[in-house]
């Protein structure tokens, strides 16, 4: 119990100095209201825009209207309830406000005025799907051909699977997308029958109503954001395979007569997982915020494309709640993989 206690205040203060760093980074780019007001450059429209998002106030109540804005445990001022911005639950009326519990608030959208909340929502099921594709496809790929690998240490076979891995990993992720979008989708496409766009997941590719539910759109950007994860199962697998077996729990296993595949899927390969299960859940993590070179290339509605296009139109508050939920969500991931561990292997306790 007291370790789950550290762990829970680690991530806390991670997530703390990420917000304080986000604050600061995106103060010192420039003025927000300038960037929000657009075309519309009179003196009554900046003051409204700067009140509204707080910057009328000095730079220390900026920093703690924005960490109240992100607790979900808050206190809204009369001015902040009746914005309509918040989504609260009312614990305890003041006459000053009322304190509150709330979702966290990360402003609006310069550029459509939405909920910064709303749209990451939106993106967050094509960035999962995607990155759980990834993932899915890392890990069974690559935990057969460690495996392989291993098996025949020294071989042509063994070379080639660790020369694959070894490229793979030292390719870039935007390299290895526009290479697979111009051979596989553009070349072979009377071959392949794929697509180098992910742009018709809008048009119904997941939609129930429609009734469809196309992998061809999906499997290149999988292929590609997987293939660096698939590299590093790979090594891993076979690495830990060959260091496990002259082991003594392999060795008496072999004694008592199990055969070479028992002795590898029943003893061998469970034990080896633990590397494997931590490369995954940090790659799941990195995924699952959006690979934006990937989700740019194949034009895919997820997380990342919506940040990059908030980067070219200097929308600030959805940059920022990105990279915020991305962190929420990696350390969620790696608070699961924790309990995960102690659930597969005892000993770490």
């Amino acid at each position: 119990m007291k370790a789950w206690w550290q762990a829970a205040g680690v991530a806390l203060l991670t997530l703390w100095g990420l917000v304080t760093l986000l604050f600061l980074i995106f103060n010192l780019l420039g003025d927000p209201a300038a960037v929000a007001e657009s075309q519309r450059s009179d003196l009554r429209t900046r003051e409204a825009i700067r009140a509204e998002l707080g910057l009328d106030r000095p730079p220390l109540a900026q920093y703690l209207h924005w960490l109240n804005d992100l607790s979900p445990l808050g206190f809204l001022d009369v001015r902040q309830r009746v914005s309509g911005n918040y989504r609260a639950l009312v614990l305890m009326e003041t006459a000053a406000g009322a304190w509150v519990l709330k979702l966290p608030y990360l402003r609006r959208s310069f550029q459509t005025n939405r909920p910064v909340l709303e749209l990451y929502l939106e993106r967050l099921p094509a960035t999962a799907l995607l990155a759980g594709s990834s993932l899915l496809l890392a890990a069974v790929l690559g935990i057969g051909m460690g495996v392989l690998a291993a098996r025949h240490p020294g071989s042509r076979l063994d070379n080639l699977l660790t020369g694959v891995a070894m490229l793979g990993l030292s390719m870039p992720s935007f390299v290895a997308a526009l290479l697979a979008a111009w051979l596989l989708a553009y070349e072979l496409h009377d071959w392949t029958g794929l697509y180098p766009t992910g742009y018709v997941w809008q048009e119904g590719l997941l939609d129930p109503a429609a009734g469809r539910f196309d992998l061809r759109f999906l499997l290149l950007p999988a292929l590609t954001l997987g293939l660096r994860p698939l590299s590093v199962v790979v090594q891993l697998t076979r690495e830990q395979l060959l260091a496990l077996q002259g082991a003594d729990f392999a060795r008496t296993a072999r004694a008592k007569g199990l055969t070479p595949w028992a002795v590898e899927w029943r003893h061998l390969l469970p034990n080896a997982l633990n590397p494997v299960l931590t490369a995954l859940s940090a790659w799941f993590g990195a995924l699952l915020g959006g690979s934006f070179f990937v989700e740019s290339i194949f034009d895919w509605p997820g997380v990342g494309k919506l940040a990059v296009d908030a980067l070219f139109t200097n929308d600030y508050p959805v940059l920022m709640g990105c990279c915020l939920f991305t962190a929420v969500l990696f350390l969620l991931i790696q608070g699961a993989m924790e309990w995960l561990y102690r659930r597969i292997d005892p000993r770490i306790e």
